[in-house]
């Protein structure tokens, strides 16, 4: 299955420390402009296949929520979720791919749209107040990948700093 939509971006960093980020779903909302973030579901506490997630989800005044349920899963590399509605209904699929570079890694985010026009034209508008999904969507992933690569970049700095003050310590 193509992506509906697919940015990537360069990230100076361990490609470990943009998969801690990206695989943090509880945390996402420190990246993303409408996701809030969420919790893990039936005692889960990190990824794996077919680990569920319930998101969170905010647009102005509108709030609502997700099952996520994680559909492939390779630590470092790749993480990818289907994401239903309260009713069940399968609205998107999501996807973080991670390939190592010479300067770090190149940190893809993917969106699937899926779903029947029940969902494009009535539901996903109606909960979400969003009448352009995928138009929507592409700022969000580029302000999502942006905000991961700052965070990534700034941390890869902090530990840089760290180890140097402790090695020029007296």
């Amino acid at each position: 299955m193509e992506p509906t939509i697919s940015h990537s971006i360069d990230v100076a960093a361990d490609p470990a420390v943009v998969w801690a980020l990206v695989s943090d779903l509880p945390r996402m909302g420190r990246f993303s402009p409408e996701n809030l973030g969420g919790r893990w579901l039936h005692g889960a506490s990190g990824p794996a296949v077919d680990v569920e997630f319930r998101g969170f989800n905010r647009n102005g005044a509108k709030l609502w929520w997700t099952t996520s349920r994680i559909v492939a899963c390779e630590p470092g590399r790749l993480l990818t979720f289907d994401v239903r509605s309260p009713l069940t209904v399968r609205v998107a699929r999501w996807s973080y791919v991670i390939t190592p570079a010479p300067h770090g890694c190149v940190l893809t985010e993917n969106w699937y749209r899926v779903g029947n026009w029940f969902v494009r034209r009535f539901l996903g508008p109606r909960v979400t107040g969003r009448e352009d999904r995928p138009g929507y969507n592409v700022e969000s992933i580029k302000h999502t990948l942006v905000a991961v690569k700052a965070h990534a970049e700034s941390t890869r700095d902090r530990q840089r700093a760290r180890r140097a003050s402790t090695t020029n310590a007296p």
